[in-house]
C-alpha cells in the first residue's frame, strides 16, 4: 500500500491516477444505471448489449484498416452495436415478448462471433482479452474525457426523466393507465444501459461489466429503502470496489478487471452472510 501512495504521488508517473479518477467515474454509472438494472431486473439483457458490443468494436477495427477514419472508431462501433442491440430486445419485447429469451441469446452470441471474425480479418495483431477483460491501467486522458461526457450525459436524462423510469421498473402498467408513452420509456432505460456499458468496457472488459452493474446495485438494495438511497448506496460501493480492486491488483501483479469484480463478489457474499446472521438473531430473539 505504502508503494502505492508513493506512485499517486509521483508526478512523473500518472497512469494510476487516471486509473482511479475512471474508477470514480465510472462509479458514477455503475450505480445509478445499475439500480434500474438490478430493479427492473434486466441483467440478462444487459449481458446482451454487452456482448453486442464486440461485433461494433470488431466491425470499426476492421473497417479502420480498409478506410482511416474517426468514423471507425472502436469506441463510436461499440456505441452503435450498443444502441442496435438495445432497440432489437425493446421492439422484441414489445411485439413478440414470448420470444425474448430466443433473440437474446442469439444477439449474445452472434455478437461475439462477429466481433471475432472480423478482428481475424483484421492484418495486425490484435488481443481480444483487453476488450473483454479491460485494462482499466492503461486508460488516458481522451478516455477519461470520453467517460467524463457520457457520464454527464446519463445523469442528466436520469435527473430528467427520473420519476418516470422508476415507475417503468415496478409499475409499467400505471404509466400506460395515465396515457404515458410507457415504451418510450422502457427504450430509454434501456438506452441508459447501452450507453454505461460502452462507457464501462475499458474498466472491467465486456465479460464482467454485467457484475459490476449488478453486484454494487444488490448489495445497496438489501440496504436501502428507495431507489435513490439505493443509487446513492451503490455509487459508493463502485468507488470502494474499483478504488480497492486496482490497489489489490497492483499490489499483487493481479489484472485490474477481474480483480475489482472478485472484490466485488466477496464483498456481496460477505453481507449476505452477515444478513443470513442477523436474521437468525433476529428469529431467536423474537422465539424467546
Amino acid at each position: 500500500m505504502s508503494s502505492l501512495i508513493t506512485i499517486l504521488l509521483d508526478p512523473d508517473i500518472v497512469f494510476l491516477r487516471y486509473a482511479l479518477a475512471a474508477g470514480f467515474l465510472s462509479s458514477i454509472s455503475f450505480g445509478v444505471v445499475g439500480a434500474y438494472v438490478v430493479a427492473r431486473r434486466i441483467s440478462t439483457i444487459a449481458g446482451a448489449i454487452a456482448h453486442c458490443v464486440l461485433g461494433g468494436i470488431g466491425f470499426s477495427l476492421f473497417m479502420q484498416e480498409k478506410s482511416p477514419s474517426p468514423l471507425w472508431d472502436p469506441v463510436a462501433g461499440a456505441l452503435g452495436s450498443a444502441v442496435l442491440a438495445a432497440l432489437i430486445i425493446g421492439v422484441v419485447n414489445i411485439k413478440a415478448k414470448h420470444k425474448e429469451d430466443t433473440v437474446i441469446n442469439a444477439l449474445w452470441a452472434v455478437g461475439m462471433a462477429v466481433g471475432l471474425l472480423f478482428m481475424a480479418k483484421t492484418r495486425g495483431y490484435i488481443d481480444p482479452m483487453s476488450f473483454l477483460f479491460g485494462n482499466i491501467l492503461m486508460i488516458g486522458p481522451s478516455d477519461i474525457r470520453l467517460m467524463a461526457g457520457l457520464g454527464g450525459i446519463i445523469l442528466l436524462l436520469v435527473l430528467l426523466f427520473y420519476h418516470k423510469l422508476v415507475a417503468v421498473c415496478f409499475d409499467e402498467e400505471f404509466l400506460e393507465l395515465r396515457g404515458v408513452p410507457a415504451h418510450f420509456y422502457y427504450f430509454l432505460l434501456l438506452l441508459l444501459t447501452a450507453l454505461s456499458i460502452v462507457l464501462l468496457i475499458r474498466v472491467v472488459g465486456i465479460v464482467l461489466v454485467i457484475a459490476m452493474l449488478t453486484l454494487p446495485a444488490a448489495m445497496a438494495g438489501q440496504m436501502a429503502r428507495s431507489l435513490a438511497g439505493m443509487m446513492g448506496l451503490a455509487v459508493l460501493f463502485s468507488m470502494v470496489f474499483t478504488t480497492g480492486g486496482i490497489a489489490l491488483s497492483f499490489g499483487m501483479d493481479l489484472p485490474s478487471g477481474p480483480t475489482i469484480v472478485i472484490f466485488a463478489a466477496a464483498s456481496y457474499l460477505f453481507l449476505l452472510v452477515l444478513l443470513g446472521i442477523r436474521k437468525r438473531w433476529q428469529a431467536q430473539d423474537q422465539a424467546s
